[in-house]
């Protein structure tokens, strides 16, 4: 016996009684339903496995039905049925990614036949997204040639990255190729837009949210309006598109409230970016007023071991008394731990989880060839951050959060780009060592690959020695010493590295979800 869950949606369901038993007896188990309204809901409560849908029905169309149903089951296998034979509906109910089309009136055989096939579907979704996309190419690179601000380069960003998801699915490697030039072409563009902008941000106050500024403009706010508590987990490292994966699991216990994009400040790095998002002050004012937690890169120690003090010295100034707990797992001890113990949260007013799987991950691919293997490209590495994020504590979190009613948070502190592009460098010995950044004396470069800051101070970043700089590589590009060049290169190039400028790196995510 089969245990494929059939719902046949049509507003005259009596008059196919004949096909429905056919298939009952089949062994298939049929769910009736007369409207597209009553449709979406059973979609929402019970578990498919294929619909049969009606196009010409009062009230819902089938096609307003079809949308609706894949914004929410994007993977549920929908048939399409109509009286007409009109093009533009197929091509329409085609590239809304149905699994097969079938025109009135319909016999058994055909229908059994629809729920065996799906090889011609996956070939239909496969040209119409091609096709698409060649649209959209266009309308893109006219965005590209106009964009003059940052809500505009956010857009653009997050439409590049919606394709890039929508061509992963398809085997037209052409197209994929021609993404890719797109996606440079943007980021070249891009660092020009941060390069004449930047420094404007820091002393404007109509400048986007930045990593110092997104804790009292856009987190706050919700921690103060939510009816139960808040669980904010900032996940290291965390890429837009990587978050737009896990977000489809994450759709299955929390709602989506809203979806805010924010910029990490310069250099994109984890002791500058998380500590800023925390304290909710820049670099420079870290160091002048927290010294004691504070610690330059060329300091001996963790750079990131105050970051609950810095939280806490933020929410005094701004002189709210919350109850906080605060957590740091980086490794899945830590985190079996918290889940295991959640429940015990729930007196907060804010429970803060700084997850570093991430970031291991990023920098387990330049140390390890296994991994190097599994994280070959941005699509398999996109594939690795699911697979953890499946199979982790996080997500059990998530669920008890959800059952105590905490209103859900999720963001990071900067993102990551895979570095392709060698670029020297040369300093004294005691320059920084990350490869998307440098800071220190002597700096010698190619000016036209960095964005070189020469006054530290005027960007409220620290010097290490009254003569520093800080150099910023663009794109996709990663610093190299002259000296065991050749070694140096091969050993980082296609490995994920963050610090510079890039939209991977600079345009990231912070999402917040209501309990369902």
């Amino acid at each position: 016996m089969s245990d494929i869950k059939i719902l046949w949606v049509d507003d005259e369901i009596d008059l196919l009684k004949p096909h429905i038993l056919f298939l009952e007896k089949k062994g298939y188990s049929v769910t009736k339903c007369t409207n597209g309204a009553d449709a979406i809901d059973l979609c929402d409560n019970e578990s498919f496995d294929i619909v049969f849908l009606d196009e010409n029905m009062p009230g819902l169309t089938g096609l307003e039905t079809l949308t609706k149903i894949k914004n929410k089951h994007a993977n549920l296998p929908i048939v399409m049925i109509t009286k007409s034979e009109e093009e533009y509906i197929m091509e329409d109910a085609i590239g809304n990614k149905i699994a097969d089309y079938l025109i009135k009136p319909v016999n058994p055989n055909q229908i059994l036949l629809s729920l065996k096939k799906n090889l011609d579907h996956t070939r239909l979704v496969s040209q119409k997204t091609t096709s698409n996309y060649q649209q959209e190419f266009r309308k893109i690179a006219m965005d590209l040639a106009m964009v003059n601000s940052y809500e505009e380069w956010v857009d653009i960003y997050k439409n590049l990255v919606y394709w890039e998801l929508e061509l992963e699915n398809i085997s037209d490697l052409g197209m994929v190729e021609i993404l890719e030039s797109q996606k440079k072409e943007a980021n070249s563009l891009f660092f020009k837009f941060i390069k004449k902008n930047y420094k404007d941000w820091i002393e404007d106050d109509d400048a986007p949210i930045l990593s110092n500024t997104l804790f009292k403009k856009t987190i706050l706010p919700e921690i103060l309006n939510a009816k139960s508590g808040t669980l904010l987990v900032v996940i290291d490292n965390l890429r837009y598109d990587q978050f737009r994966i896990l977000e489809k699991t994450i759709n299955t216990y929390y709602k989506k409230q809203e979806e805010n994009s924010y910029f990490s400040i310069l250099p994109t790095a984890t002791q500058y970016a998380r500590n800023a998002l925390f304290s909710g002050l820049m670099p420079l004012e870290m160091e002048q007023k927290h010294p004691n937690y504070w610690k330059n890169d060329t300091d001996e120690g963790g750079k990131n071991l105050f970051e609950e003090e810095f939280l806490m010295e933020q929410l005094k100034r701004l002189r709210q008394n919350l109850k906080v707990g605060f957590h740091k797992i980086t490794n899945i001890k830590n985190g079996k731990q918290l889940a295991e113990n959640f429940n015990s949260t729930k007196e907060n007013d804010l429970t803060v989880i700084v997850y570093n799987f991430v970031d291991m991950l990023s920098h387990s691919k330049t140390e390890m060839e296994v991994i190097k293997e599994l994280a070959s490209d941005d699509k398999a590495y996109r594939s690795l951050t699911n697979s953890w994020f499946m199979n982790s504590p996080l997500l059990e979190i998530i669920q008890k959060a959800q059952k105590l009613g905490y209103k859900l948070i999720i963001t990071t502190d900067h993102g990551t780009i895979n570095s392709k592009i060698p670029t020297q460098v040369i300093g004294d010995k005691n320059i920084s060592s990350n490869l998307r950044y440098k800071t220190g004396r002597s700096l010698t470069y190619e000016d036209k690959e960095v964005f070189a800051i020469k006054n530290p101070k005027e960007f409220l970043l620290p010097s290490i020695h009254m003569s520093s700089s800080f150099i910023f590589a663009k794109e996709d590009f990663f610093f190299a010493y002259p000296n065991n060049y050749n070694h140096f290169v091969q050993y980082y190039k296609n490995t994920y590295q963050h610090g510079g400028i890039s939209l991977e790196e600079m345009i990231i995510p912070c999402a917040i979800f209501t309990p369902k």
